[in-house]
């Protein structure tokens, strides 16, 4: 990082509004030219900031990706998705729970960012163990508190709640994930999608109900 564009004193407010710029900036290019094509002055250009504003907000490109990752999970699986209401089943849980991240690990942005993830294993291994710790990790990690909070009401019988969050995932993403990553067949259409995931709910249902 260049001295020069060092952050502001801690008492200068950051203002919200230009780090969602940046970060709406950074998932389009990162997703559009890769990790490496992108560049940090490209990304405050789109953003349409300095370059010492985008340094104060994110002290690092590997930052940045991380945190536009983290952003658009929350996004597209938002926290309330994974709490265990008095009034709601916890078959409608995981049938919400699975509607969104099946949509979001088959959408053109997931994929693409996937490819990025692929070409980068060898090149730079540390900001492909980054991207899974904001993304994927922390999805198994919501599903294992989820599970455990579900098992301990008597909702379902899951001894190993993240090992149960890992099939959950496996089931979700099926062999139709590999065919979208290497571009063999189109995303499904609406119905096919959500006889994908009842599916999925029904026969996680089946392996760990009481």
């Amino acid at each position: 990082m260049n001295p020069s564009l060092s952050a502001p004193g801690p008492g200068r407010p950051k203002d919200p509004a230009k780090r969602e710029a940046i970060l709406a900036a950074a998932q389009v290019l990162f997703l559009g030219n890769g990790y490496e094509g992108s560049s940090m002055d490209a990304i405050a250009a789109e953003a349409g900031v300095s370059k010492l504003t985008l340094y104060s907000h994110f002290g690092d490109k590997e930052a940045l990706f991380c945190a536009a990752v983290k952003a658009t999970c929350e996004t597209r699986l938002p926290r309330r998705l994974f709490q265990l209401d008095d009034e709601a089943s916890i078959e409608q849980v995981l049938l919400d729970i699975t509607r969104a991240f099946h949509a979001l690990v088959n959408s053109p942005e997931s994929i693409g960012l996937h490819r990025v993830m692929v070409t980068m294993a060898t090149q730079n291994p540390a900001l492909v163990r980054s991207f899974f710790d904001a993304g994927p990790q922390q999805l198994l990690l919501d599903l294992q508190q989820l599970f455990g909070q579900a098992s301990a009401r008597g909702l379902l019988r899951i001894p190993e709640p993240l090992r149960a969050a890992e099939h959950f995932c496996s089931l979700i993403k099926g062999v139709q994930h590999f065919r979208l990553l290497i571009g063999y067949s189109d995303a499904p259409d609406e119905s096919a999608a959500e006889a994908h995931v009842q599916d999925v709910v029904a026969l996680f249902m089946r392996a760990y109900q009481r």
